[in-house]
């Protein structure tokens, strides 16, 4: 799966273009008065204005073998969100180690280092090194019923987990990541996950899908 365009909505749109212009130095490709499209590797991000939003958690892939180099980049212009002492995360069961920050939203953003994607990379680490984004969080009460949705739509398939607490879903170059939100809250920061809506627009073997998660509900765009 790989996600083509993420929309996500912000109350402070002035302040994320700043932040994703000038602190993270991503490429503009459109503004107005209402929305800023960044390009971000593979994927673009899309932030709308909306009066009230609530924050999101979403990943963008680096090279496997940047999280030391990315670690030192984004300590240069944010800081690090620990899981107690622990900057980088390693997440063995995954073969793979994260970094997680803030954007002037709140929300929680990590790059994430897949070592079995094999895509490593001899070039400093900089914005270039942003490859893809390739996770948005959906937190929902009733995990089965989004992936039997999303299943039914694109045919992509659990990477991990289970119904009752997590469940990733799709492949390593995209996940939903779906978390049971009156049990589980976002990693590391234990912030409360909620439901908020999100556009995205992804290709699954070879066929593109545009998807809406609004008001806790899951539905295919057509055309």
């Amino acid at each position: 799966m790989q996600i083509k365009e993420l929309k996500i909505y912000s109350s402070h749109l002035k302040e994320q273009t700043h932040f994703y212009t000038n602190v993270l130095g991503l490429t503009v490709v459109k503004h107005t008065e209402k929305n800023v499209v960044f390009q971000m590797g593979k994927s673009m991000l899309n932030i709308e204005y909306k009066p009230k939003t609530t924050p999101y958690h979403f990943a963008i892939n680096i090279p496997s073998n940047k999280e030391i180099e990315a670690l030192q980049w984004v300590k240069s212009k944010v800081d690090i969100l620990m899981n107690g002492s622990q900057e980088i995360q390693d997440f063995e069961f995954w073969n793979a180690k994260a970094i997680y920050f803030y954007d002037s939203d709140q929300n929680i953003v990590e790059l994430i280092a897949r070592k079995n994607l094999n895509n490593s990379s001899e070039q400093k680490f900089d914005t270039n090194q942003l490859i893809e984004i390739s996770e948005i969080g959906l937190p929902t009460k009733n995990i089965e019923k989004e992936f039997i949705q999303l299943n039914n739509i694109t045919g992509i398939e659990i990477y991990d987990g289970d119904f009752d607490r997590f469940c990733a879903i799709g492949d390593e170059n995209g996940l939903f990541i779906c978390i049971n939100k009156t049990i589980k809250d976002w990693f590391p920061t234990n912030n409360k996950a909620f439901s908020s809506d999100f556009e995205i627009k992804l290709t699954e073997k070879g066929k593109t899908y545009r998807i809406t998660y609004k008001n806790e509900k899951i539905q295919m765009i057509e055309g």
